[in-house]
């Protein structure tokens, strides 16, 4: 995966969002064996700028839609990372616009839109320059210690 320098967009913040311990073999972003995916703090959210591999295709040229949506799982779990949160998925929604070319440039952007208690309600979104690709809405529960 080539995530873009951070320095050359210039809405993008410099710093990545940290990941804990806990999380540090994720298969997504872990530091072992991982697609290596960083998250930066964005407005009120995270982004990451995501160059997509052709190894991550389903139909030839596109993303397997079980790729996309776990790009867009992992976009909400960084932005409760940014929020200081270790949570788990408890419902995943997945809405897929337009078939994702592995050969664009694409952006995956997560927000937070309501806690209560220990349950987090999240979106997020991937794009291109073409426009909206997929949009994720979940509920994530706060994970106990182990």
């Amino acid at each position: 995966m080539d995530l873009m320098n951070s320095r050359d967009q210039g809405n993008l913040n410099t710093l990545t969002v940290p990941i804990p311990a806990s999380h540090q073999e994720c298969m997504v972003c872990g530091q072992y064996d991982s697609l290596e995916l960083r998250f930066r703090a964005y407005e009120n959210g995270v982004e990451a700028l995501i160059q997509a591999s052709p190894k991550w295709q389903g139909y030839r040229g596109f993303l397997h839609g079980g790729m996309i949506s776990t790009l867009l799982d992992a976009a909400m779990t960084h932005c409760l990372f940014d929020h200081g949160v270790e949570a788990v998925t408890a419902d995943l929604k997945i809405r897929f616009l337009q078939p994702t070319p592995c050969s664009k440039l694409l952006t995956l952007r997560a927000r937070l839109l309501s806690k209560r208690h220990h349950l987090y309600h999240l979106s997020a979104d991937l794009s291109c320059a073409t426009g909206l690709l997929a949009q994720a809405s979940a509920r994530f529960m706060k994970r106990k210690s182990s």
